[in-house]
């Protein structure tokens, strides 16, 4: 049984935390939201106090924040992980932020002693809850062999994909092709709603050829039942885009339609469904048309 540190208990972060103690490892939890650390201590977990009492008890940290700031002062600001974390333990941030951001991070720890990974995951609330997170990892090679068991207990992927903050490249590479993924399915459905076409049979028919996918078989169900509760939200993809979009502008990189998207997503942001789940994208189109995307009622007989 490995002591295991987890900082950042959200959406995502609380039942990870719980598989790990399925797997039989014990957990010292911590989040600046009191109510999170009391979810995490009625799962099962210790209580601590800080990120820098969480380093101070473990080997194995993981962290999962919404995005770079808060990684950045859970890791290196005042009272937090590196103002305590011993030479030798591991970092594992395991959210979704700018690769950059990751990579100056990694290089304090490394002044430290202390190896990190960046490891961020695709799959959302419902694969959190069952543990088969796809998870994308970056750092050494000798850092993901330590880290693999742990990463299995939440994951059922898990891969090295180079260095620090390669991970990230690859988490905004995934979030860039199911957004532009969801916009697409949302104007092929309002299309066959307008024409007249039950969009549940327009599924049913393409879902089995090549426009088939994941997503797909995920998103469209969500948005037929009008039912958009949040398991990835809007505006946590719409950071996602903009990170995407600052990689690429770094790297002199012209991503038209992820900018395209990045904006539906604003939009709907200040129309109040930020929280919503990030099928609501449809409902950017829909506005469009002024027709809603739903299953529609069975005939009379």
């Amino acid at each position: 049984m490995t002591k295991i540190g987890f900082v950042g208990l959200g959406i995502m972060g609380r039942p990870m935390a719980r598989n790990l103690m399925k797997g039989g490892h014990e957990v010292i939890a911590y989040d600046i939201v009191p109510r999170l650390v009391d979810n995490a201590v009625s799962d099962g977990a210790a209580r601590a106090g800080s990120a820098s009492e969480v380093a101070a008890a473990v080997d194995f940290l993981i962290t999962m924040l919404p995005d770079g700031p808060q990684v950045e002062d859970a890791v290196l600001g005042s009272g937090g992980i590196l103002d305590a974390a011993k030479p030798g333990s591991l970092i594992v941030d395991m959210s979704s932020i700018n690769p950059m951001v990751s990579q100056k991070i990694g290089a304090a720890c490394a002044a430290k002693g202390v190896e990190f990974l960046d490891a961020p995951v695709s799959g959302g609330e419902p694969k959190a809850i069952d543990g088969t997170l796809a998870i994308m990892v970056g750092g050494k090679q000798e850092a993901f062999d330590r880290a693999v068991p742990v990463l299995k207990l939440m994951g059922a992927s898990v891969t090295l994909t180079g260095p620090v903050g390669a991970g990230n490249v690859t988490k905004l590479a995934n979030q860039i092709m199911v957004a532009c993924n969801i916009a697409a399915m949302g104007e092929a459905l309002v299309l066959a709603t307008r024409c007249g076409i039950d969009p549940e049979l327009v599924f049913q028919a393409v879902k089995g050829g090549l426009a088939g996918s994941t997503v797909l078989n995920a998103k469209a169900p969500m948005v037929l039942d009008r039912n958009f509760k949040p398991g990835f939200r809007i505006n946590l993809h719409q950071k996602d885009l903009r990170n995407a979009l600052l990689a690429a502008e770094a790297n002199k990189v012209a991503l038209p339609l992820t900018s395209l998207v990045q904006q539906m997503l604003m939009a709907l942001m200040t129309q109040g469904k930020g929280d919503c789940d990030h099928s609501a994208i449809v409902n950017f189109v829909e506005q469009l048309a002024g027709i809603e995307v739903k299953r529609q009622a069975a005939a009379a007989v």
